[in-house]
């Protein structure tokens, strides 16, 4: 007994629905705004909120070393990242520093990191971060809003510390 035309397309339509691939990390879309290019819709939305707040900042004006460099002589035998291939000596090779650039900054008041999905060495990096401003700037205050209400949260949190500062 063959079904009706009609109904193998739906079922074969159906069936397409529901293998989805995995696509690896999540990428943000990256925006032009002002001439400027943000990496993602939500930065663009936190410059859009302070501009119209008339807080000034600077997007990414400053990039942190969170680690020195270093000349690594010792062997070390490993893969590639991906996990494939055979185990090589990458070791006796310079190390590069690992580097930090918050998304906003005033470094009078303030450093703003719009982050809506985190990727896997972010909370490391943000926690090396987190400390060298308390080491190096400790009259900075840290804002880390992850959706466009926080963001709006942030604005108003930066705004009423300068009131109280008058």
């Amino acid at each position: 007994m063959r079904l009706p035309m009609e109904i193998c397309f739906k079922t074969v339509t159906m069936m397409k629905r529901r293998i989805k691939r995995k696509r690896g990390p999540v990428r943000s879309k990256k925006v032009t705004f002002d001439g400027i290019q943000f990496a993602s819709g939500l930065e663009k939305y936190m410059y859009i909120a302070l501009k119209k707040a008339k807080i000034k900042s600077e997007y990414e004006g400053q990039t942190f070393v969170l680690q020195e460099g270093f000349m690594f002589n010792n062997e070390s035998y490993e893969r590639q990242s991906n996990g494939k291939g055979d185990m090589v000596n990458r070791g006796c090779k310079k190390i590069q520093p690992i580097r930090y650039t918050p998304d906003f900054i005033d470094m009078n008041e303030f450093i703003i990191e719009t982050k809506g999905r985190a990727n896997e060495s972010f909370p490391m990096r943000w926690k090396m971060f987190k400390q060298l401003v308390k080491e190096q700037h400790p009259h900075v205050t840290l804002y880390k809003p992850q959706n466009q209400k926080e963001c709006d949260k942030v604005v108003e949190l930066i705004l009423t510390k300068r009131k109280e500062k008058l």
